[in-house]
């Protein structure tokens, strides 16, 4: 390995993946180092279904860390602008999330549909999914899209590809050896414990295995780089908030995604799931007329359990292309933004995790829709016997209403009973709700148009800067990340 690279990228995510992706094709990949917390993606095995229950692996969670990124391991979706549908769109276009729309900041609606199709293609080159949901059945589409307006929701119409989690891990080993036979150096388990900065701009990392993190004896190894590019992804959201408040990068107070993973059977959402395999709907419910939004809908899926730093044990879905359940879950999220003079969205979202983490004794909490509108807890044999069968059997029945609050539960409660008004049994008192999920996309990095921070030479691309949501998006904005470097070294 060596001690000064042209270009440092910190995570392993589809940004970081793609910039140097992007990077290589244009013939601008001499010295590129990428470093990563956790393992190669063929050595991400998740034990919780061997076990039967979470072991928190150390020194990270595989779900969470490692080679493509959080998402691309829960369920590898794929959001595709098929053109033949979308080039009539206005001058606008769905990207998802409160992050997702970020990126609309800096590029107009036409050069972001290019990426997509570009990075789009880059996917079916490494063996993505050739069909693409939610092409066919456009007069259905449109249907439930009237009757969602009708209870004031929006259904989002976005064909998307699914990976699935199986095939997500083939294509992205495909990707990993495609940038190691290019000569990309990788360091994984290892963290990056600090940026060096000196005069505003910026000079290198100092780096530790992930291992050795606890002993202060081992000393902080440093990296030396003429650019330093972050793509922590929603993982390193609080290790972003640290670097910029211990070197004054500067800011913007976000928001945070505060809500629930919900879980029904595949009957009740047979007509979205057939029509558009991912349903996103957008709603601003009574009386606090929050944005509301489900996110990541795995038909036949199931719901998984990912820690993150400090044991957080936060709750998502998978689904994949050949195991299958009976039930679909989703994410049902309320944004949260919070105004001056509270600036520390994501220590609001982590206390919130913290607290229901600590009522199901370090587990998901699982409660039936039923025992919430009678003011109880859910017991395990009121689970044991209920419809739908939780697909988590290491979820602890309990009552995430002690600890999600008022304002965020009445969100969800009153967005599921307008969904049961267009998706009739959405609101069955036996569909489960896991807790907590929580969305970190609050940190909102100011950059120019060239995605440089206030340090010069340090960069910020994807998730975890608030930048993009999602793998697409996030895949998309290493791809400009690399075209903005090759442009600058050709003036």
């Amino acid at each position: 390995m060596n001690k000064k690279y042209d270009i440092i990228l910190v995570g392993m995510g589809p940004s970081s993946v793609f910039t140097a992706y992007e990077l290589i094709k244009l013939n601008k990949h001499k010295n590129i180092l990428l470093i990563e917390q956790g393992r190669r993606v063929e050595d991400r095995k998740c034990p919780i279904e061997r076990r039967k229950q979470c072991m928190q692996c150390k020194p990270m969670c595989n779900i969470t860390s490692g080679f493509s990124g959080a998402g691309a391991f829960s369920d590898g979706k794929l959001l595709s602008y098929h053109l033949s549908l979308h080039n009539e769109d206005e001058n606008n276009i769905y990207l998802g999330g409160n992050g997702g729309s970020y990126i609309k900041e800096y590029l107009p609606v036409d050069e972001i549909k290019e990426l997509i199709a570009y990075t789009d293609k880059v996917y079916l080159d490494f063996g993505a999914e050739t069909k693409l949901e939610g092409i066919e059945h456009r007069e259905e589409i449109k249907e439930l899209q009237e009757k969602a307006k009708k209870e004031g929701l929006s259904l989002i119409d976005i064909p998307i590809r699914h990976l699935g989690t199986e095939k997500a891990h083939e294509l992205y080993y495909r990707i990993e050896k495609h940038l190691e036979n290019n000569g990309v150096d990788m360091l994984f388990e290892t963290s990056v414990t600090d940026l060096i900065i000196k005069d505003n701009i910026i000079k290198g990392i100092k780096i530790k295995k992930s291992k050795d993190l606890e002993n202060i004896e081992i000393q902080d190894e440093e990296i030396l780089a003429d650019k330093v590019i972050l793509g922590v992804g929603r993982k390193g959201a609080s290790w972003l908030t640290a670097m910029c408040e211990k070197h004054n990068i500067e800011r913007k107070v976000g928001s945070v995604d505060i809500g629930i993973r919900y879980e029904l059977p595949d009957k009740v959402m047979e007509k979205i799931n057939k029509y558009l395999y991912e349903g996103k709907v957008i709603g601003r419910p009574t009386p606090f007329k929050d944005k509301v939004r489900t996110f990541c809908q795995n038909p036949s899926g199931f719901v998984a359990a990912e820690v993150y730093d400090n044991n957080l044990m936060l709750v998502n879905g998978h689904s994949y292309k050949d195991k299958k359940s009976t039930n679909t879950n989703l994410a049902i999220l309320v944004s949260h933004h919070f105004s001056h003079p509270f600036n520390k969205p994501i220590d609001y979202g982590i206390n919130v995790a913290k607290n229901l983490n600590e009522l199901g004794d370090g587990n998901i909490i699982v409660q039936r829709l039923g025992d919430i509108y009678r003011g109880k807890r859910t017991w395990k044999e009121e689970l044991d016997n209920n419809s739908v069968v939780p697909t988590l059997k290491t979820a602890m029945a309990g009552d995430i209403t002690y600890a999600l609050g008022y304002r965020t539960m009445t969100n969800i409660l009153e967005f599921i009973k307008s969904m049961d008004k267009v998706v009739e049994g959405f609101a069955h008192p036996d569909n489960l709700l896991y807790g907590p999920e929580i969305k970190f996309y609050s940190n909102e990095l100011v950059v120019n148009k060239d995605f440089e921070t206030s340090v010069k030479e340090l960069y910020c691309i994807g998730d975890g800067g608030g930048l993009t949501t999602g793998l697409m998006m996030a895949s998309c904005s290493g791809v400009k990340m690399a075209r903005i470097i090759a442009e600058k070294e050709e003036k």
